[in-house]
């Protein structure tokens, strides 16, 4: 029996069941991913765990992808404009994440979450289920199943702010800031 998610032309690789997690879950990734999750400082530590999560699940990267903060409406959590190689991450939410969480390790695998649904965005895959469903299935074989990042994939990224009343708040306006040293380029070069 064969996994296949419907969606864009360049459908996601069909993977054998039973092999999906092993093809990732080589012994010790989860730990590794687990522990980088954890101790990443920053969005652009992030974003490396979140290449390289996608790389090893699917075969596929993108380079030179920017990171936008904005403050968005809470009910969104970022966007990836089809076309551009930017995302923008909800920055009033992330900060609403971090005054609530519990831990360092639950902003971070909010954050994650985020940015690997609009880097499949990104990667081509533009229907929003088949991307939450992708989401979950990175998730739970590159951290296993009980990691938060995998329950948040399942639960929604929302989930983490179940106790906290957010209709009715406004993000209070700021300008659209990038993050500087987002993605840094794997060979150095002159220009």
């Amino acid at each position: 029996m064969l996994f296949l998610i419907k969606d864009s032309p360049s459908s996601v690789p069909k993977i054998q069941r039973g092999t999906e997690e092993m093809a990732v879950n080589k012994p010790g990734n989860a730990e590794l991913f687990s522990t980088q999750l954890e101790r990443a400082e920053g969005y652009g530590e992030i974003w490396k765990i979140v290449k390289e999560t996608v790389r090893n699940f699917l075969g596929k990267s993108r380079v030179n992808m920017m990171l936008f903060l904005d403050a968005l409406p809470l009910r969104l959590g970022a966007y990836h404009s089809v076309g551009t190689n930017n995302i923008v991450l909800n920055k009033s939410l992330v900060e609403l994440v971090e005054a609530t969480a519990k831990s360092k390790l639950e902003v971070n695998a909010f954050t994650y979450t985020l940015l690997v649904h609009e880097y499949l965005h990104a990667l081509g895959y533009l229907s929003e289920d088949d991307v939450r469903r992708l989401v979950l299935r990175i998730s739970r074989a590159c951290f296993g199943e009980n990691h938060v990042a995998t329950r948040l994939a399942r639960n929604g990224p929302w989930a983490l702010l179940s106790g906290v009343q957010i209709d009715g708040l406004v993000a209070p306006e700021s300008p659209m800031e990038i993050v500087k040293d987002f993605e840094k380029p794997n060979r150095d070069y002159i220009v």
